[in-house]
C-alpha cells in the first residue's frame, strides 16, 4: 500500500506538469490552479487508501479538467460558451518541450507584478505542489492569511494580462533573476528559519533544491543556475551538523564535520568548478565558491580566509548589500585581525539597513570577544538575542553572553 508520504513525494513532482496540461487545455492559469490543487488534495486523500491508479498524471489531470468544468458551470453564460468549446477542442500538440513549459510556469509565478512574499507562496504552491496549509505551517503564518495572499496574486497576474508563454529574449534574463532569487529566499528560509523554535525547515530547504535541480536540468549552461545549484548543496551540506541533540544552534567553527554530507559537496564542488570554468561569474557562483573554501577545510582553522576574503571582496563590487558587507567583516578579522574588522563594522553601521539589526549586534560581538573585550561583547550578544525571532539563535546568543559574564 502507497503511504501519504509517498503520495506526497509524487504530487510534488506531478503538479507542475498537471498544471502546465491543464493551463494549455483550457486556458486561465488562476482557475486551473485552483483545479489543479483540489485534484492534488483528492489524490492525497484517496490514493493511500485505494492504491496508485495506472497512471497517476492522468489521472490527475482528468480530476482537475472535471474540477474546472464545475467552475465553468458557475460563471456567465458567455463564459460557460467559450468554455465549452474550449473543453470540446482537442488539445493543441505542444508547441515547445515540455522543458520549457515547466521554466515557463516558474517565471509566470515570479511575475514582477508580484510581491517576492507573493512569487514564494505561488511558486511554493503551483510548482511544488506544497498545500496552502502546508507552505503557511512552514512560515508560521495563518492559512486564511496564505490563501489570501496566493489569491491576490493570481488576481494580480491576471491584471498584468500575464499569459503563459515564455517571455521575449530582452525580458528572460531579468525574469530568470527573479527565479532564482526567489528559489534563494524559499532556500534560506528553510536552512535558517526566520522565526519559531526550529532553526531549520527541512521541507523549504528541499524544495527549493529541487526546484533549483529541475532549473538546472532546463538551463544547464546558465552559470547562476548552476551556482544557486552548487550553493544550496555545498550549504545545506552542513545541516547535519548544525544543531545538538537538543536543537540548539552549533557555530561553523564548532561543528562536527565529519557529519556534512561528503556527497553533497562533491556535487556542488564539482558543479560549481564548472560554472567559474565555463560562465560569467555571478553573485550565486561567488557565494558558492566561499561555501565550497568552507566545506573543503578538514578543521575550522585550516579554513583558507585569504581566499574567502578574496572572493567577498569580488562579491561587494558585483553586488553590494548589508549581508555581503557583514560576512566580509568576519573575512576581515580572520585575516587581519579583529581590531582592523571592527574599524570597517564601525562604517558599515552607517547603512541603514543595517541600523538595529540583530546580525550587526551578532558581529559585533563576536569580534569584541575575539579582541577580547568581554563586557563589551557579552552587551552586544543579549542586544543580539533580543533582535532575532528564531529561539535556537536567541538560545546561543543568550548563552555567548552569560559564558562572558562569569
Amino acid at each position: 500500500m502507497v503511504t501519504p508520504a509517498d503520495v506526497g513525494r509524487l504530487v510534488r513532482e506531478l503538479a507542475p506538469q498537471v498544471l502546465v496540461a491543464v493551463v494549455r487545455r483550457h486556458g486561465g492559469f488562476d482557475t486551473c490552479e485552483d483545479a489543479v490543487q483540489e485534484a492534488l488534495l483528492a489524490a492525497a486523500v484517496q490514493w493511500p487508501a485505494q492504491g496508485l491508479p495506472a497512471d497517476p498524471k492522468a489521472w490527475l489531470i482528468t480530476t482537475a479538467s472535471r474540477r474546472r468544468i464545475e467552475m465553468w458551470r458557475s460563471e456567465t453564460a458567455r463564459q460557460r460558451r467559450e468554455e465549452t468549446v474550449s473543453a470540446l477542442t482537442p488539445p493543441p500538440p505542444d508547441a515547445v518541450p515540455a522543458v520549457d513549459d515547466s521554466l515557463t510556469l516558474l517565471l509566470l509565478c515570479c511575475h514582477p507584478a508580484l510581491t517576492p512574499e507573493s512569487q514564494v507562496a505561488l511558486t511554493l504552491r503551483a510548482v511544488g505542489g506544497l498545500t496552502t496549509a502546508e507552505i503557511a505551517r512552514a512560515f508560521l503564518v495563518p492559512e486564511a492569511t496564505l490563501a489570501q495572499r496566493i489569491s491576490r496574486a493570481k488576481a494580480r497576474i491576471t491584471a498584468a494580462g500575464a499569459q503563459f508563454r515564455m517571455p521575449g529574449p530582452v525580458e528572460l534574463p531579468e525574469r530568470i533573476a527573479a527565479v532564482l532569487h526567489v528559489l534563494y529566499l524559499i532556500f534560506n528560509e528553510g536552512y535558517t528559519a526566520g522565526s519559531g523554535a526550529d532553526l531549520n525547515r527541512v521541507e523549504l530547504s528541499a524544495e527549493a533544491v529541487r526546484l533549483t535541480r529541475q532549473l538546472h536540468a532546463e538551463l544547464p549552461a546558465d552559470g547562476e543556475v548552476g551556482g544557486l545549484l552548487a550553493l544550496m548543496l555545498l550549504t545545506d551540506a552542513r545541516r547535519p551538523a548544525r544543531t545538538a541533540a537538543d536543537g540548539s544552534l552549533v557555530p561553523l567553527a564548532e561543528q562536527d564535520r565529519s557529519a556534512w554530507d561528503a556527497a553533497a559537496i562533491a556535487e556542488g564542488t564539482a558543479l560549481i568548478s564548472e560554472c567559474l570554468a565555463t560562465a560569467p561569474i555571478g553573485p550565486y557562483q561567488l557565494q558558492a565558491a566561499i561555501a565550497a573554501v568552507h566545506d573543503e577545510a578538514a578543521r575550522a582553522e585550516d579554513t583558507d580566509w585569504p581566499q574567502i576574503l578574496a572572493l567577498y571582496n569580488h562579491l561587494q563590487v558585483l553586488t553590494p548589500g548589508p549581508m555581503v558587507t557583514l560576512n566580509r567583516v568576519v573575512a576581515v578579522s580572520e585575516v587581519h585581525g579583529p581590531r582592523a574588522a571592527l574599524e570597517q563594522l564601525t562604517a558599515a553601521a552607517a547603512d541603514p539597513a543595517l541600523t538595529g539589526h540583530h546580525r550587526l549586534h551578532a558581529v559585533r560581538a563576536h569580534l569584541l570577544e575575539a579582541a577580547g573585550d568581554a563586557d563589551a561583547a557579552a552587551v552586544e550578544y543579549r542586544w543580539a538575542a533580543r533582535g532575532t525571532l528564531s529561539a535556537p539563535e536567541q538560545r546561543y546568543l543568550e548563552a555567548r553572553a552569560a559564558r562572558l559574564a562569569h
